[in-house]
């Protein structure tokens, strides 16, 4: 027994040290990345920030927020997230559940065609001709509709359904007269939040960062994402210097690298924002929905 708590006491020590190290591996760059956004653009350029904001300056944000394009990018891309992932959660709880039914005929069946969906994927061509086709090109739907919803994930909520919803308490509630409606919304739902905030998790970080989809499909500047607006500023050095147009000539260079800072973390905000809610629920529901069998 003194053996296995030396043995216990040796692996908490390693494992602490070793999370601690990655902690530090992710952590330090983001610090860095704000320190340089909110330092002066002498001590950026100079290379002085580390941690730290030097002098401590906020004028890249008041430019970002002046830029048109970029609050525009910032506001479809919060429409897209928030419209997209309320399709996801809905049609992958609307496939979970029935799929979770041991008595569902065809549940094996079901099951297998959404797995084979899952690895043989369309190729980027017919994908896009047949969007094409549907009159979808250049709107909102082009990024919500094709992916409405991910096989992956759809099976982690079936999982989940089909270990934490004890099957005595709906046979229960069949035998009071409830329908699958009812016991879906009022009883299997309400019992799931810790799933459900994984999944809104997992999605809306796939819409935030979605960047291929939206430079593929969409074409008009009003309906660009965010991420395709970074792209376009990020790439374009006149972009860059348009914004940085109000600074002096000789320190213009050392202004747009600041500008390039800020606007990394500008676009960081909804995901850093979002994370805490859902956060007490995530690691029950990964943990929980883990096993896919």
């Amino acid at each position: 027994m003194k053996r296995k708590a030396n043995s216990n006491k040796i692996f908490y020590v390693v494992n602490t040290i070793f999370l601690t190290f990655c902690f530090l591996i992710i952590a330090l760059p983001i610090l860095n990345v704000i320190a340089s956004s909110l330092s002066t653009p002498s001590a950026v350029i100079r290379g002085q920030v580390s941690f730290w904001p030097k002098g401590f300056n906020i004028d890249a944000y008041l430019q970002i927020f002046s830029n048109k394009m970029l609050l525009t990018g910032y506001k479809n891309s919060i429409i897209y997230t928030v419209v997209g992932t309320c399709v996801n959660i809905i049609m992958t709880v609307l496939a979970a559940y029935p799929l979770s039914v041991k008595d569902f005929v065809g549940r094996k069946v079901f099951t297998s065609l959404f797995i084979f969906v899952m690895i043989f994927t369309a190729p980027l061509i017919p994908t896009y001709l047949n969007i094409k086709n549907l009159k979808l090109l250049d709107s909102m739907w082009a990024l919500v509709l094709p992916g409405a919803i991910s096989v992956y994930n759809m099976i982690i909520a079936r999982t989940y359904f089909q270990n934490s919803i004890p099957g005595e308490m709906l046979e229960s509630a069949r035998l009071d007269g409830c329908d699958d409606v009812k016991i879906l919304t009022r009883m299997v739902l309400p019992l799931s939040k810790s799933i459900l905030a994984v999944l809104v998790l997992y999605y809306a970080v796939s819409h935030w960062n979605s960047y291929f989809d939206a430079f593929i499909y969409l074409s008009s500047d009003t309906k660009f994402t965010l991420q395709v607006v970074l792209r376009n500023i990020m790439s374009s050095v006149k972009a860059l210097e348009d914004m940085a147009a109000t600074a002096e000539q000789s320190i213009r260079a050392a202004t747009i690298e600041v500008l390039k800072y800020a606007v990394i973390v500008f676009g960081s905000i909804p995901l850093i924002v979002l994370y805490p809610f859902v956060q007490k629920h995530f690691v029950k529901g990964v943990m929980i929905g883990s096993v896919k069998g």
